[in-house]
């Protein structure tokens, strides 16, 4: 299957902050390219969450024209009626995992993994105001400036913005690691030296 921008999305939540008040992110990801298109932090679970960061992704939709597939767990947020009305109505295909295995939705997983360790979003202890700038602000850097192993290194909005993508080989790993040595070295000489 030839790899294209907006063809599978991953939706998950996970929860920020601590147990006793804990706060709910809500992603929409491109499964190939690994481009946030759609977030929401609430405080609860109820649907809105998940259908504020639906609506965000299909707003944020640069291929509206193309075929969808929209991939989640079988939560009560992705299976109530308004969720599957806007799916319908934007004519996007349903996928869910099978059992509450998170292996079934590994994408989102690792998405929300990076946000949380790379980005610190699990560290924050705050009100729920400020985490939603934070949020905001950490996405606002992943998108544009996080490159991705598994996308030759290039970044979700350049892979994003790519129609035609051959699927990565890592043939030379030394060449790769070589490579992105070097951009860690040229990104931390240039922050140094902006000042």
């Amino acid at each position: 299957m030839k790899q294209t921008p907006e063809q599978v999305w991953v939706s998950d939540i996970t929860y920020l902050g601590t147990r006793k008040k804990p706060l709910y992110l809500s992603l929409v990801s491109d499964a190939y390219f690994k481009k946030i298109m759609g977030f929401n932090l609430s405080n609860t679970l109820k649907q809105e969450g998940a259908i504020d960061t639906l609506k965000m992704a299909i707003k944020n939709r640069d291929y509206s024209t193309e075929s969808l597939i929209h991939h989640s767990d079988r939560g009560l947020q992705y299976c109530g009626y308004e969720y599957q009305r806007i799916l319908d109505k934007h004519e996007v295909r349903r996928s869910m995992t099978e059992n509450a295995d998170p292996y079934e939705n590994a994408i989102a997983e690792r998405i929300n993994g990076i946000l949380k360790d790379e980005f610190m979003l699990d560290q924050h202890i705050v009100n729920q105001q400020t985490m939603a700038k934070i949020v905001k602000q950490s996405i606002n850097i992943y998108n544009p400036y996080r490159p991705h192993w598994n996308c030759e290194l290039l970044i979700p909005n350049q892979m994003h913005r790519q129609r035609n993508i051959k699927k990565p080989v890592y043939k030379k790993k030394l060449a790769v690691r070589k490579l992105l040595l070097l951009i860690i070295i040229l990104y931390l000489y240039k922050s140094v030296n902006l000042y």
